[in-house]
């Protein structure tokens, strides 16, 4: 009679567990105490043994299944003999035949490892593995990092805003709480201490990430992806097949031709939230956010920051107005600008480096001297190393994975999301994709917005945009109307003692319908989100303006930048 192998008892208080990974396959022989599946819980992770030698005959549930203590996981034949491998030699064909082309290969193995898997573990990569968690596919997600979460959670959006938020905090101490009344005599920094910090808040959100798959049944294989074809792919050279596979594997920092990054003294982002002391002077190549918010923090902290940009204006893409208002401002806050520049050699010396700067259009060449130099040039595809070119997947010119409006490549079964297809390279951006490509697997009607997809830039003040900018309005021919509200008659603003800059509605002059919605100021941010909601469900500006908005509170000037489209502005 077979035996039963159940759920043991996991602890005090502790009734249900997941089905984390089977370790044995039904037919498979067991020996005495050897582990046979894990199951995950809150507080533990354990793996239950086989109860005597034998044959494993069927798994009783399925990995990602919550199983209650006592439950039957399988049954064991007890003292019978497992099916034995076949010998390498055996399994393969005597003869070994030409590999398929992937293009030829239009579906996958009959039985697969996974019905999903995704490569790459960062918003896109990570949100889209749940999301099909959720719709019932059983899926693996690849990551070569130790930590789950990608760029962002690891290496960027989390660790730069958490020091932004540090930084703005002791800048405040030391400039503006007097304003408030309150007095301090002396603020120190403890940099090692804001670094830990930091370093809590990152551990904190990977490891969400990890419970996260845990809940969902989401097997997490550690290690280098590299596409085989159609259904197929390997981790660490291990063959894993999958129904569907899911390329995220985001994007890397750019670099400029003869500069060579260290990471100590010439960093990318990832170098620049590391720095153990403030430079005197930081020199950040590139005028874009990255560059921007990074080049804010040790500006706070004490450092002397240049901007070195190649075309003449910061941000490129953003409404001119906007991006002009914020210029000004970040020169009133200290920021020196060499705008129209660009950096022909960087030579490092004992004392940091010398950059040879000269106009972009030809010229004069000066010299930078930093302690630092911040190379911020914008990030490119992370496509290589992956086997996709073998693989006969098509990349476009700047490494992009090429897809259809389905995220489909031109091969059968494989698809990609996120920085590392074409589109803005915004963490949110990645996960609409994610959960949008999940949802069609599934035969939903899943779909992303483009033209709803929000940007911010998370310096001071903060800058958020979404729709379209005047400059593409005009280029398109589409008469528009403009409202606009300064932060400067806005109660809550005042209030808070931040009133600089604006929110600016774009609005289309015959329908009213919102095109576009531009911030700078206090909580740009959160403040876009409800211009978001408005583009995204065909609102009009009147729309905005008739939603009663509390008092005294900042959003009130995007309600007045509405009335505005329309000459309605009550408070100016």
């Amino acid at each position: 009679m077979p035996t039963e192998i159940k759920v043991p008892t996991l602890g005090e208080s502790v009734t249900t567990a997941t089905v984390g990974k089977w370790l044995k396959q039904p037919g498979e022989a067991v020996k005495e105490d050897e582990p046979v599946v894990e199951l995950e819980t809150d507080k533990v992770s354990v793996e239950v043994p086989a109860p005597a030698a034998g044959r494993l005959e069927n798994h009783a549930v399925k990995e990602g299944d919550e199983v209650e203590v006592g439950a039957v996981l399988a049954l064991l034949e007890a003292g019978a003999a497992g099916k034995a491998a076949a010998p390498a030699a055996q399994a393969a064909p005597t003869q070994a035949a030409p590999a398929p082309k992937a293009e030829a290969q239009a579906t996958p193995p009959a039985e697969t490892d996974y019905d999903v898997v995704v490569i790459g573990a960062g918003p896109g990569g990570y949100v889209c593995a749940i999301r099909a968690a959720q719709l019932g596919f059983k899926v693996a997600c690849v990551e070569k990092r130790a930590t789950l979460g990608g760029t962002c959670l690891n290496v960027g959006c989390i660790p730069s805003k958490a020091l932004l938020q540090s930084s703005e905090n002791y800048h405040a101490a030391g400039h503006d709480f007097a304003a408030h009344g309150v007095l301090i005599d002396s603020v120190k920094l403890d940099l090692a201490k804001m670094q830990a910090r930091k370093a809590d808040i990152v551990g904190a959100n990977v490891k969400g990430v990890e419970f996260l798959f845990k809940k969902n049944g989401i097997t997490w294989l550690k290690g280098h992806g590299k596409v085989e074809g159609t259904g197929r792919l390997s981790v660490d050279g291990k063959p894993v097949t999958a129904k569907h596979i899911i390329i995220a594997s985001g994007s890397d920092s750019a670099n400029l031709p003869g500069i060579e990054i260290d990471e100590k003294v010439i960093v990318t982002s990832t170098g620049a939230l590391e720095l153990s002391e403030v430079p005197k002077r930081l020199v950040v190549i590139g005028g874009g956010v990255i560059g921007l918010e990074l080049g804010s923090v040790w500006h706070r902290l004490g450092a002397e920051v240049t901007v070195v940009e190649f075309l003449d204006r910061l941000v490129p893409g953003t409404d001119n107005e906007v991006a002009a208002q914020f210029q000004k401002l970040l020169t009133k806050q200290g920021f020196k600008m060499k705008l129209g520049h660009k950096v022909t050699k960087a030579e490092k010396t004992k004392k940091g480096v010398v950059l040879s700067i000269e106009p972009s259009a030809g010229g004069a060449v000066e010299t930078l001297e930093a302690d630092v130099v911040l190379v911020a040039v914008g990030r490119t595809a992370a496509s290589k190393n992956m086997g996709l070119e073998e693989a006969g997947i098509a990349l476009d010119k700047r490494g992009r994975v090429e897809v259809d409006a389905h995220y489909a490549t031109n091969v059968p079964g494989i698809y990609a999301i996120g920085d590392v297809i074409a589109g803005p390279m915004l963490a949110h951006k990645a996960e609409e994709e994610g959960v949008a490509l999940a949802e069609l697997l599934a035969g939903q009607a899943g779909h992303v917005n483009y033209d709803a997809i929000p940007g911010v830039i998370y310096t001071w003040p903060e800058v958020a945009s979404v729709g379209f900018t005047e400059e593409q309005l005009k280029d398109k021919g589409v008469a528009y109307k403009t409202g606009k509200f300064p932060f400067l008659a806005n109660g809550r603003a005042r209030a808070l003692g931040m009133t600089d800059g604006f929110v600016k509605v774009l609005a289309d002059k015959q329908t009213d319908r919102v095109l576009g919605v531009h911030i700078i100021g206090p909580a740009a941010g959160e403040l876009i989100a409800e211009a978001t909601m408005a583009i995204e469900f065909g609102a009009s500006a009147e729309d905005i303006g008739r939603v009663c908005h509390a008092h005294p509170t900042l959003s009130e000037a995007v309600k007045e930048a509405a009335l505005g489209a329309d000459n309605r502005a009550i408070n100016i």
